[in-house]
Formats: C-alpha cells, sequence, structure tokens
C-alpha cells in the first residue's frame, strides 16, 4: 500500500484510530458526498427548474454551468486556504455556506437569482473535497488506509451515479424545490460536526500577507473560462460562436499569468511542485482519465434511456441504481484487495473490466432495456472501485504529509477536468458522428432502393387508412427511424473510443512504481 517514508515509523501505539478523529472524518465524508451529488442531482430534474422558474432553454443550462466555474475555482485554491485558516475552519465555512446558498436556491424566482446562488453554492462546497482526501492521508496511520481509501473512494464515484436516481425521485415525489432543501439538515449537521470535532492541524495566519492575488485572478479567469468554453463550446458550435471565442482568449490570458504565478511567487496559490512525484503526476492523469469515464457513462446512459427509449427522470434513475449498488458492494473488496494485491496489478483489472462494459455497448440498439444495460453497469460500477482505490493511495500516499493538502486539490481538479474535457468531446462527437451517420444512411434511402419504397408505401397507406395526410407523414417517420439509427451509431462509435482509451491505460498503470520503490525525494522530501 502507498505510504510516505516518513509514516513508515509511525509507533505501533499511534495505529489506532482515534474515534474523534473517526466521527469528524465520517462528518466529512458526508460534506464531501452532498457538494459532488448536487451536479447530477440537479442535472437530472432541470426540466423541472426550468418549468418553476420560466427559463429558457438556454438559461437553463447555466444553473449546472455556474456551479461548475465557482467549484473548478475553488478546488485547487482549497490547499491554499486550509494551511491559511486550518481544517476545521475551512471546512465548518464550506459546510455552513454550501447549507446557506442551498435554502438560497430553493427560494430562487427567477433565473438570475438561481444561477447566482448556484455560483455561490459551488464556490463554497468545491472547499469540502480536497478536504476530505488530504485528511484522509494525513490523520490516519497508513495501515488504516485499506479501511479509508474505500470510502473516499466509494462518495467521490457513488454520489454522481445514484444523483439522477435521488434527483429524479425528489422532483418527483415533491417539487424541485427538494433537490436543494434536502441538503438543509444534513448539512447542518455536518457544520456543526465539523467544528466541534476537526481538530487535525493549525492554521498559518501568516500566509495571508503573502496572497497571491494575481494568482488567484489567473486561476479563476483559466479554470472558469476552460469551464464555460467547454460547457457552451458543443452547444454553440465552437469557435463559431463570438463568446467562445472571446473567453478562450481569457483562457489562455489567464492560463499564462496563472502558470507564471505559480513558478514565480512566493507563495503561489497553487503549488505545482506535487507534479515532480511521478507517481501522483501519473495517478492524476488517470484521475483525469476516470473523471471522463465517470462523467462521461453517467451522462451518456441517461441520454440513450431518455431519447431513445422515451424514460422520464426517475426511471432513468431507477435503471441506473444498479452502478451504485455495484459500487457499494465493490467497496470492502478494493479495501481488502488493496493491502494484499500489487496496486498496479489491481488499477489494470478495474481499467480492463471498465473497458469491457463499454465494449459491451457498442452492440447498442434502439430495443436496449434494464436487462441488456445490466451487465455493463456491474462492470462499471465494480471497476470504477478497482480503480479509484489504488490510484488515490499510490498518487497521494507517496507523497510528504506538508504536500497533500494541495496535491489532494490538484488531484481532484484532474477529475473535475476530466469529466468537463470529456463531456465536451463526447457531445461534439454525438453532434458531428450523429450528423455523418445520417448523410451516410440516407444516400441509401433513395428512389432505387426497393426495401425503402416498400416501407414508405406502407407507412402511407397506413396513415391514409387513419385519415391522415400519409405521404407527409410517412416521409417524418421515416426521417425519424434514420435519424434515431444514426444517433444509436454515434452512441456506439463514443463507447468505443472509450473502450480503446480504457484498455491504454491498463499499460500505462505499469509505469507506476510501487510504494517500496520510491525514493525518498520523489515522495516529496
Amino acid at each position: 500500500m502507498a505510504v510516505s517514508t516518513t509514516m513508515q515509523a509511525v509507533p505501533a501505539a499511534e495505529e489506532k484510530i482515534d474515534p474523534k478523529k473517526a466521527f469528524a472524518f465520517l462528518a466529512m465524508v458526508f460534506g464531501m458526498f452532498m457538494a459532488i451529488l448536487d451536479i447530477q442531482i440537479v442535472s437530472a430534474s432541470l426540466a423541472e427548474i426550468q418549468a418553476g422558474l420560466g427559463a429558457s432553454s438556454d438559461e437553463i443550462s447555466w444553473v449546472q454551468t455556474s456551479y461548475l466555474i465557482a467549484e473548478v475555482v475553488m478546488i485547487p485554491l482549497s490547499g491554499f486556504l486550509g494551511r491559511l485558516l486550518s481544517t476545521r475552519v475551512l471546512f465548518t465555512v464550506s459546510a455552513a455556506g454550501f447549507t446557506a446558498a442551498s435554502v438560497l436556491c430553493a427560494t430562487a424566482t427567477n433565473i438570475e437569482q438561481m444561477i447566482v446562488y448556484r455560483a455561490i453554492q459551488g464556490f463554497i462546497g468545491g472547499g469540502m473535497i480536497p478536504s476530505v482526501f488530504a485528511a484522509a492521508f494525513t490523520i490516519f496511520p497508513p495501515s488504516k488506509r485499506s479501511i479509508v481509501s474505500p470510502i473516499v473512494g466509494l462518495v467521490a464515484t457513488l454520489a454522481p451515479t445514484v444523483g439522477p436516481t435521488i434527483g429524479g425521485y425528489l422532483s418527483h415525489a415533491f417539487s424541485w424545490h427538494w433537490l436543494f432543501l434536502v441538503n438543509v439538515g444534513p448539512g447542518i449537521l455536518v457544520a456543526i460536526a465539523a467544528w466541534n470535532l476537526i481538530d487535525f492541524d493549525k492554521g498559518d495566519k501568516s500566509l495571508l500577507a503573502k496572497f497571491d492575488w494575481w494568482g488567484l485572478a489567473g486561476m479563476a479567469a483559466f479554470l472558469g473560462s476552460l469551464e464555460y468554453v467547454l460547457e457552451e463550446g458543443p452547444r454553440n458550435d465552437w469557435f463559431q460562436d463570438s463568446h467562445i471565442v472571446i473567453m478562450t482568449v481569457v483562457l489562455v490570458a489567464g492560463a499564462l499569468m496563472f502558470f507564471y504565478r505559480a513558478f514565480t511567487a512566493e507563495e503561489p496559490i497553487v503549488d505545482l511542485s506535487a507534479f515532480r512525484n511521478m507517481n501522483f503526476a501519473l495517478g492524476s492523469s488517470f484521475s483525469f482519465i476516470m473523471g471522463v469515464g465517470l462523467y462521461g457513462l453517467t451522462y451518456l446512459y441517461p441520454l440513450y434511456l431518455g431519447s431513445i427509449r422515451g424514460y422520464d427522470a426517475l426511471m432513468i434513475g431507477e435503471a441506473l441504481f444498479v452502478s451504485g449498488l455495484a459500487m457499494f458492494m465493490t467497496a470492502p473488496l478494493a479495501g481488502f484487495l488493496s493491502t494484499r494485491m500489487d496496486p498496479r496489478l489491481m488499477m489494470m483489472i478495474g481499467f480492463i473490466g471498465f473497458a469491457a462494459g463499454t465494449y459491451l455497448m457498442s452492440g447498442l440498439t434502439a430495443d436496449w432495456d434494464f436487462y441488456e444495460l445490466l451487465l455493463p453497469q456491474i462492470l462499471r460500477g465494480c471497476s470504477m472501485m478497482l480503480c479509484m482505490v489504488p490510484i488515490n493511495n499510490l498518487a497521494l500516499g507517496t507523497l510528504h504529509p506538508s504536500h497533500i493538502k494541495n496535491a489532494s486539490g490538484l488531484f481532484n481538479l484532474m477529475r473535475n477536468l476530466g469529466g468537463a474535457i470529456g463531456l465536451a468531446v463526447i457531445n461534439t462527437m454525438l453532434m458531428r458522428r450523429g450528423d455523418l451517420h445520417y448523410a451516410q444512411l440516407s444516400e441509401h434511402l433513395n428512389w432505387g432502393n426497393r426495401e425503402a419504397q416498400e416501407m414508405l408505401a406502407n407507412l402511407t397507406a397506413k396513415f391514409n387508412a387513419a385519415g391522415m395526410d400519409g405521404a407527409n407523414i410517412a416521409l417524418m417517420k421515416l426521417s425519424g427511424m434514420v435519424r434515431q439509427q444514426a444517433t444509436l451509431m454515434s452512441f456506439i462509435d463514443v463507447f468505443m473510443i472509450l473502450t480503446v482509451l480504457f484498455v491504454s491505460l491498463a499499460f500505462f498503470a505499469t509505469m507506476m512504481k510501487k510504494p517500496g520503490d520510491v525514493p525518498k525525494d520523489a515522495a516529496g522530501h
């Protein structure tokens, strides 16, 4: 298992878990679960929010975009804030602020208010996610990581997976307001528990005098613009839209400013030195790809069930619950194997299992339902846990404790960016490959195609018999069938690319070093 050189010297007396720390950690884990869940729980019910606020289809997307932009800025910033304020203050303020912002979202009466409140919610709540990863690798002895790491990995992957299920249920059984009000009770309890139980470290107020405001401005411009371009690009045909061009210029300027300050500032807003550790660099790359797989499939499955099968939010949630259940059942096994198996081999098994699940999906047809999706979902859920636990251990477990707060923010940022970039690429592929397949299929549906003529004649006769305009309706029906088949073929293309991507990761896993092979300087000393 991944351990730092310093941590290997922990006396046996310190190997016991302090009950106070354990309860504090569980409260933090629950807070992280709420913050990650809130992305998917809302995305599953955007139509209900749109109807409730009277928003347009273009405006409603900003309910998600504003949250993601704000969160992606806070996640790397949380490392510095944790050292400045202490984990106790940062996490308590994050939990309390997230809860208050949830109340504001539930009381929004127009789309403008909702966008502002969601940005506040995403920014403040984003501080909880890296804090949990950092705590897992600093407050517990290495011997307990077989228990702690699966918990963190489970929450990070389970929350996005079960989001559509919970969101669909809440919006159907109650109203869209409960997508946010559901956070209030648990959020208050988490904030109280965090303030009273967390006592892992002390803040360093002297860092405030060295706060890199230019670095913060560059990071906000870079990551915020990047998230905007990735979210809006597929919808607006990328650089054909003037706003995308402007935000790309801001992105480049922000990136130049951010990286310049990261390497020259006395106390950079984000310390990039953790990337000198080869295990952390590779682990972050794997986390990036895992973000593509995690958020990509969480998007693709509901899209297929909604657009092809005609499922509503609740039915989609029920159909996708299998993946979450598979993750939950595999978490103890992943913890058990992490102490008895080479973590690189464990990752390879997970990557190949994930690829097997996406390969099975390449046989997709318009008739696929719960039972056809069952095995791919089980493979997805089990493999995700088998990947996440060793990736977390190898990437963060070989760093010196003093580096973990900053590194945790970077590690989580990579997963979120992987999800954002993956979704942008997937959306673009679905649209462009769908158009290509539609054009190719249409070429075969000409007046020389006897099967097409017979189908058109049968449809025309059927609709004429019902007293309708048979010729026009038959053409529309045939066009719809071609469009559906083209859409299915574009889904298959994406699943095949994901298969190749994860098979290749299985080979790259061999490049990581086993924990015992990591030299002192690589571990961050």
